[in-house]
């Protein structure tokens, strides 16, 4: 008996009357009611979001910007929604009415824009007030469990888009601000380069300044060391003009003896006018001396004028101004009186010169007139007095010139270091000025200067600053499509899990013959594994054709189909033929441990860790990947692998399958009356 003999009385058997033939004709239809009508009924759910009815609340009473501008985001938002057309909008009137319809079932969600949802939205504008609007959703479970999961998908995305939009009109006010800011501190650098540079201009000035001030500390110096001398002169002009008077005092005594002491006279005449020309020379020294100082004083003060005029520190009337001073002050100085007063004695001593000349001429004639020498020599001791009292008094003067010259000398040095300290602090401020100038001009460098199209760029960036770009290397399309390798493959076992309702897997004719093991479990096979190829191919048809899959690969996903439901067939077959009854309830489980475990919905990776070893083992989780590679497109390198893979199950399945024909070449009472039979 050869294997296609059995394989054929097997399929005569089944296709033997009208019945057997309409029951291979359901079991063939099998994979299509579970897989294509299912995939049919889920090919596209998101396009069918707009017949469901939705409760979209607008409360927003609006607000105003920080530019003055009118917000409506609420109604912005609801319009948006209705125009977008992914749920069907229902307008309601209060939140109350639209939470009473979600939990009765009149809507299947609710969404509410609050009436501060525009007035949050501007909110930061201010620092003090920022708060966060708010999107109220109403959902009701009992109404569709994955609703509220679409529905958080949609607030979210509304959310998303909101905040971009208000974000980055918030962004381009703040980069606008930035640009005031650049646009200030520019001109703050430009307003500080100028102090910087009148401050240069000013530190330059008092440099002049100090230079000036030093040479009059120098002229009034040199004025008061000929206070000094002249001081001196005075003293000394004091002392002669009491010695004279002492002397004249003497002379008046002795006129008694005058007559027998002419020759004594008239020596002593010439003397004392040697002596008051010596004196009125050192007077007229003198007077000429305070004469030099006063004009050298003054032409010190013209010459520091005229180099100050000539360095642009002073102006000519400013000059004028202090030169006029100068001479009001040296007019009512000590030391112009103390001049005065010695040019007058300087008089008084030249009359006096002359008068002691004339004494010396008439020394002669003196014996002949005694008595009017005497009473001229009363009047020379007279005039010797005063003399001597003018020579103090010029002494005096002398001292309080002396004293002025020093206050002078002692201010003008004063008045140096004061120059000196202004023409340092000048300095400082001046690079300090420029430090500033730089320093500003560096932060308004620092600081954002956007134009309109750079504030619009950023305004978008800062407002969404994460962008996904997405690249599908495979994609399914739709939901049915993402579905369909799952259900397919499920699709497959469950057909041939019902072959083994109707269809023998060993057949009692073919253990009583003498045929080989290896044929009687290869003829037992292979009527299953030509019904599932019909199975296969059908739904592979119905799928391409009718629901339009599209598969990327439209003939390798047959093929490999084909290798899944010979797989399936040969494991299905062998499990029950080597178990018999109890082995389709360990299909069963096989069904359901494989439904929990191949990863056709959520990836398998996210259940627990002992299904992961049975994701390893068993064949669906393997048909599942390859199908999705060969629907999407995707890398097809794993293909040949699941294929051989496929082809070990089957061999397994064949394995167990003469297992089960060596055991049941032997009969027991089981085999004639088993314990349970399905």
């Amino acid at each position: 008996m050869t294997v296609l003999r059995l394989a054929r009385s097997e399929l005569k058997r089944m296709t033997g009357g009208l019945l057997p033939k309409l029951t291979i004709l359901a079991l063939t239809m099998v994979p299509l009611l579970y897989g294509a009508v299912y995939l049919y009924a889920n090919w596209d759910p998101y396009g069918n979001l707009d017949q469901i009815d939705a409760a979209l609340v607008v409360e927003d009473a609006g607000a105003t910007a920080s530019d003055g501008t009118g917000l409506q985001a609420g109604t912005k938002v609801a319009d948006s929604l209705v125009e977008g057309n992914v749920f069907h909008w229902i307008p309601v009137s209060s939140g109350q009415e639209a939470d009473a319809g979600v939990s009765s079932g009149k809507y299947a969600f609710a969404l509410k824009i609050p009436e501060d949802f525009s007035a949050h939205l501007v909110s930061p504008g201010s620092f003090d007030s920022a708060s966060q609007a708010m999107l109220n959703v109403t959902t009701n479970d009992a109404n569709n469990y994955l609703l509220s999961t679409i529905v958080d998908k949609l607030t979210t995305s509304v959310h998303s888009t909101v905040a971009a939009d208000v974000g980055e009109e918030t962004a381009n006010q703040l980069l606008t601000g930035f640009g005031t800011i650049h646009t200030q501190m520019v001109k703050a650098a430009d307003g500080a380069g100028q102090v910087a540079d009148g401050v240069a201009a000013l530190r330059d000035g008092t440099a002049t300044l100090h230079e000036g001030t030093t040479g009059l500390a120098s002229g009034a110096d040199e004025l008061y060391a000929g206070q000094l001398k002249l001081r001196d002169g005075a003293n000394q002009l004091t002392d002669g003009a009491g010695q004279l008077s002492s002397g004249l005092s003497v002379l008046k005594d002795k006129t008694a003896t005058l007559p027998s002491d002419t020759q004594t006279l008239a020596a002593g005449a010439a003397q004392v006018a040697a002596g008051n020309a010596q004196l009125n020379t050192k007077v007229q020294d003198v007077a000429a001396q305070l004469e030099a100082a006063d004009q050298g004083l003054r032409t010190r003060v013209v010459e520091s004028n005229n180099r100050l005029i000539a360095s642009g520190v002073l102006t000519q009337a400013q000059a004028d101004s202090i030169l006029a001073d100068f001479d009001a002050v040296a007019a009512s100085n000590p030391v112009t009186a103390a001049k005065a007063k010695v040019q007058t004695d300087a008089a008084q001593i030249q009359q006096l010169a002359d008068g002691s000349e004339a004494v010396s001429v008439g020394a002669a004639q003196l014996a002949a007139a005694t008595p009017a020498l005497k009473e001229a020599i009363g009047q020379a001791s007279g005039g010797a007095d005063q003399l001597h009292t003018g020579a103090a008094a010029l002494a005096t003067g002398e001292q309080a010139a002396v004293d002025g010259a020093a206050a002078l000398d002692q201010g003008a040095h004063k008045v140096d270091d004061g120059a000196a300290q202004l023409e340092q602090g000048a300095g400082t401020a001046a690079d300090g000025s420029r430090t500033l100038a730089d320093e500003i001009g560096k932060g308004a460098g620092q600081v954002p200067n956007p134009d309109d199209e750079q504030k619009s760029n950023l305004s978008r960036v800062i407002a969404d600053p994460v962008a996904v770009s997405n690249v599908s290397q495979a994609k399914a399309g739709s939901y049915g499509a993402g579905l369909a390798p799952f259900f397919l493959t499920l699709a497959l076992w469950i057909g041939v899990f019902m072959l083994v309702q109707a269809m023998r897997p060993l057949t009692q004719r073919a253990l009583a013959s003498n045929a080989g093991s290896w044929k009687i479990a290869l003829g037992g096979w292979l009527p299953f594994f030509a019904v599932s190829v019909v199975q296969a191919t059908l739904l592979t048809l119905v799928v391409n054709l009718a629901l339009g899959l599209h598969a990327a690969h439209p003939v390798l996903m047959w093929l490999f189909m084909l290798a899944a439901a010979m797989a399936f067939s040969a494991i299905i077959q062998g499990i029950v033929a080597l178990l018999g009854s109890p082995g389709k309830l360990v299909v069963l489980i096989l069904l359901v441990l494989q439904l929990v475990s191949s990863g056709g919905t959520f990836p398998w990776q996210t259940t627990p860790q002992p299904l992961h070893v049975v994701h390893e083992i068993l064949p669906m989780g393997y048909v599942v990947t390859g199908m999705r590679h060969l629907i999407y497109g995707a890398d097809l390198s794993m293909i040949l692998p699941t294929v051989l893979g496929l082809l070990g199950y089957t061999a397994l399945g064949l394995a167990m399958s003469t297992l089960a024909v060596r055991k049941g070449k032997f009969w027991t009472l089981k085999t004639l009356q088993p314990e349970i039979a399905v």
